[in-house]
């Protein structure tokens, strides 16, 4: 049996399709159907049922693909093996929430570039469950992600909880409540807030509809500095991570809105691959870099 047929076999069971299969082993769509044939052939079993639509593995066909992953998952353990005994270098590539793009990204990649000069590091910016995704499907290589502490991920991700946030509501300092309040006292003075896809907003929404209550959006806006600048200008409340006020340069003009009835806390997870490799030192000092400029460590 070749790696190559197997790895045939796996696409078209993946894309449920040939031709598709073809597409992104970037083969033709002969080539892919005569290395499923060979394998077929090695085995002595029909692998796909060609007669329906989308195309499927036979049951057999289905176990012997189960069992392809797991050949492949041991040989990508013994490329590790081997790549580990190398220096850094090629791609690295890092997922990071939009809260904290701002905050970590200078810091934190310009340290990296000096401890790894040879590691090219691409980033990626987006919301917490998409980097999730790109950990799962090998397009990240590791990413720092807002997640509840009991959240629980899949076994082909290793996470670890960098600590736990207080979320804090904020308004302008001058139009701060005298005394501890609730949401129905204040949630009418409207929110700046992340677009829709934001854990914080969904938090937030979620404990307005059980009291009945409607989410007013003044503004919508990445950046927890452009918003905390729109928050202090009074245009409306804001949630943002304690560490994250704390280092706001608006923080002066800033007052915590103190609830009663919504204290949310979110833990900041690192979330990788199992094997990385020669890629596990600048995950880990990446790791360690978070956690200093949010004073986790």
């Amino acid at each position: 049996m070749k790696l190559d047929d197997i790895t045939a076999f796996m696409s078209a069971v993946r894309c449920q399709s040939i031709i598709h299969a073809a597409q992104s082993l970037q083969l033709t769509q002969p080539a892919i159907t005569r290395r499923i044939q060979n394998l077929e052939h090695d085995l002595g079993v029909e692998l796909l049922d060609r007669n329906t639509k989308p195309l499927k593995p036979t049951v057999i066909g289905l176990r012997v693909y189960k069992q392809c992953l797991a050949i492949l998952r041991e040989m990508e353990n013994l490329r590790e093996l081997v790549a580990s005994d190398r220096p850094p270098s090629g791609m690295l590539r890092i997922g990071v929430p939009q809260t904290l793009s701002d905050a970590v990204l200078p810091h934190a990649f310009k340290q990296l570039k000096a401890a790894y000069p040879d590691l090219n590091t691409q980033v990626s910016t987006d919301w917490g469950s998409h980097l999730l995704s790109g950990i799962e499907k090998d397009e990240l290589d590791a990413a720092v992600a807002f997640f509840p502490s009991r959240k629980v991920f899949s076994g082909s991700v290793v996470a670890n909880s960098l600590g736990s946030m207080n979320l804090l509501v904020v308004c302008a300092k001058d139009q701060a409540p005298k005394r501890p309040c609730r949401l129905v006292d204040c949630h009418q003075n409207g929110w700046v807030l992340n677009p829709d896809g934001c854990g914080f907003r969904s938090s937030l929404q979620h404990t307005l509809m059980e009291q009945g209550l409607e989410l007013r959006v003044n503004l919508e806006t990445f950046g927890v500095e452009l918003q905390l600048g729109l928050v202090a200008d009074g245009l409306g409340l804001g949630l943002v991570p304690g560490p994250l006020l704390e280092r706001s340069a608006h923080y002066e003009r800033l007052a915590v809105v103190n609830l009663k009835d919504f204290k949310p806390t979110i833990d900041l997870w690192l979330l990788q691959p199992r094997f990385l490799g020669n890629l596990q030192g600048p995950v880990d000092f990446f790791q360690k870099l978070i956690g200093q400029t949010l004073n986790f460590l």
